[in-house]
């Protein structure tokens, strides 16, 4: 008789690395939001060695965005380097990690803080590993400056633990400042390839002259000026010096974005979402700088939800919905339900930043954006789930 022989490579959902972390970062986005919201109503308790805003904050930053991270490098390194994806037991173990990191910073109270560092740490950690070595058999230099930064993004999540061990308000500390800078550079990194090269695609499938111009030399003047003025914002935090250099960062990045002609793009939910979603940099930053220069205009930390709502909220679904699509075999067209997903989150940003302008209203607005954030990333999980669990159509 014959003998079945199982293996976790033949199921579908451990293909690829982007099926399991895609899902289960979108799934522990609205979940996370709906304890914050407890959190903030009174109604639950989070058993962390966090307060809770900083318990907020981490897991939205570090630990929804490293699943994110391990989805698009596991799935964008093989493209890189012509080598044969991480699927199977290998992966698996991969997304045991990042769920282990978040059972025991929700139950850090309870746990050494060494300990629940290293566990949370140690997703990442494997993932830069991977990526070294990748890199260097695939001698795919140019991707050295993802190593470098996801490395400094982990540095940073050491550093928040620290400050959280120490009693502090760590959301306000370098730790937190390192991590969501080091997100933004890689948005603007990355955002700086594919935002241009799908609109051309699109724009040339569609016969819409004229299309984005490529000009290298200003992108790395773009780069080098913002990593400088992240770099002082990072190590200072606030003053005026810094909201002047922010200023002139968000207003660089903004005519940076103007180039790639994302206006020409309405037709396309698929492709105007990047835009949107990379528009969130610029103005995040130039939002950022005018809360140090004019604090009563806008505090800052409703400026740092451009970036943390918007350039990573937003940008990061885009990418989702649209690897998803490209790898699964699926035509690269947004329907009805990824459209929906996408204005559930454009929602849940305006009234973020709106309640910071509400009074005794805020509450509301805050409720009202968790809702709508939820329904954005739960969503995510009924349109996209059955096509991450299922093969790639042929």
């Amino acid at each position: 008789m014959a003998t079945m022989r199982f293996s976790l490579s033949s199921l579908a959902f451990f293909s690829m690395g982007f099926r399991p972390f895609f899902l289960f970062a979108c799934l522990w986005a609205g979940f996370a939001l709906v304890l914050w919201l407890g959190i903030l109503s009174g109604v639950v308790v989070v058993p962390t060695a966090f307060d809770p805003a900083s318990w907020h904050a981490h897991e939205m930053l570090f630990g929804y965005l490293g699943a994110v991270f391990g989805g698009f490098l596991l799935t964008a390194v093989p493209n890189w380097t012509g080598r044969p994806p991480l699927k199977g037991a290998g992966l698996v173990g991969l997304v045991c990690l990042w769920l282990a990191g978040r059972g025991v910073v929700f139950v850090s109270a309870h746990l050494p803080a060494l300990f629940v560092a290293l566990v949370d740490l140690s997703l990442m950690i494997a993932l830069v590993l991977y990526l070294g070595r990748e890199i260097t058999i695939g001698k795919n230099w140019r991707n050295l400056p993802v190593l470098v930064m996801l490395s400094l993004f982990i540095v940073g999540n050491g550093l928040f633990h620290l400050s959280a061990w120490q009693g502090d308000y760590a959301a306000g500390e370098l730790g937190f400042r390192l991590g969501l800078g080091v997100a933004v550079m890689l948005i603007s990194l990355i955002g700086g390839r594919i935002v241009p090269a799908f609109t051309q695609n699109w724009l040339g499938q569609q016969g819409v002259p004229p299309q984005p111009v490529f000009l290298p030399r200003l992108d790395v003047i773009s780069m080098l000026i913002s990593g400088l003025v992240l770099l002082l914002w990072i190590a200072l935090g606030e003053g005026s010096g810094v909201g002047v250099g922010l200023l002139v960062m968000g207003s660089v990045q903004g005519v940076r974005l103007l180039r790639w002609r994302g206006h020409l793009t309405v037709g396309e939910p698929l492709v105007w979402v990047l835009h949107l979603g990379y528009g969130f940099v610029p103005m995040g930053t130039v939002a950022l700088g005018l809360s140090y220069l004019h604090p009563g205009w806008i505090d800052p930390v409703s400026a740092q939800h451009f970036w943390m709502a918007g350039a990573i909220g937003l940008m990061t679904m885009a990418v989702m919905t649209r690897a998803s699509l490209g790898h699964s075999g699926q035509a690269l067209k947004a329907g009805v339900g990824t459209a929906a997903l996408y204005w559930f989150l454009i929602a849940a940003i305006v009234t973020r930043i709106a309640g910071g302008y509400a009074g005794d209203l805020s509450l509301i607005f805050y409720s009202l954006s968790a809702l709508f954030w939820c329904a954005g990333f739960f969503g995510f999980g009924v349109v996209y789930g059955p096509v991450l669990l299922s093969p790639r159509r042929v």
